[in-house]
């Protein structure tokens, strides 16, 4: 019964990972093209802060709908972070079913998004050599993981962590936003880049996928060689306290 109920939590779980995805990838091509399109706004600085005001609000809406599903996410590189700190069966579910659902879903947007929308676009595309490119989203990933990770351990309110983390988001993604479009989430990415057809190039699969994935692990060991796990931080509370 209990391993049914497992069984049950991770499908559920899986299924907001293909919903939270798909309705990412919906939101954000609407939202540039209300801005762009309907209220025709510039890049004046007025312009630019309620565009940082939409982009936000949108990333609390996500961080609420994260919390009510009991963990599903938008992004692979946000269950990477968890999954490698975790267990092998941990490692493999993710792998196997959450980020699949993730890229799916991601892919089901855009169709349904060119399908009907056709001015929605064609998503971010590399506007510089595959390596620069690399580089970019390598830093970029690093750094929000960091940030990600960073906010995991403090206690501050729900409320300030989800600021920090939008806050950051979209300052990385305006930084790379000229050379690789900044995404920091290779589902995302995915989608458009099937309906291009160019998923499958080198370009596609290094600069934002390997590139994104490497960053990941790098700032997720990073982290714990200077912080330590969870685990040995709930030790030493646990020391300090009986001391």
């Amino acid at each position: 019964m209990e391993k049914a109920s497992i069984i049950g939590r991770k499908a559920r779980l899986v299924l907001w990972d293909f919903v939270m995805s798909f309705m990412w990838v919906c939101s954000g091509a609407l939202m540039k093209l209300f801005v762009g399109k309907v209220l025709g706004l510039g890049h004046e600085p007025r312009n630019e802060i309620i565009k940082a005001s939409l982009s936000i609000s949108n990333m609390f809406f996500f961080a609420w709908l994260a919390d009510k599903s009991r963990g599903a996410a938008y992004n692979p590189l946000t269950v990477l972070s968890g999954a490698i700190s975790g267990n092998l069966s941990g490692f493999l579910y993710t792998f196997g079913f959450r980020i699949p659902a993730q890229v799916f879903g991601s892919i089901v947007a855009v169709k349904l998004l060119t399908g009907i929308l056709p001015q929605v676009g064609r998503g971010p595309r590399l506007t510089v050599d595959i390596h620069r490119g690399a580089l970019t989203e390598g830093l970029l990933t690093f750094a929000i993981v960091t940030v990600s990770l960073g906010l995991s351990r403090t206690g501050s309110s729900g409320f300030m962590k989800t600021w920090i983390s939008s806050t950051s988001k979209l300052t990385l993604h305006i930084l790379g936003s000229d050379l690789t479009g900044g995404c920091m989430n290779p589902a995302a990415v995915m989608g458009w880049a099937y309906a291009r057809g160019d998923h499958i190039t080198k370009e596609h699969i290094y600069v934002y996928w390997i590139a994104p994935i490497e960053a990941t692990l790098l700032a997720v060991w990073t982290f714990r060689l200077i912080f330590g796990t969870q685990k040995q931080e709930d030790k030493s509370k646990q020391k300090q306290k009986t001391n």
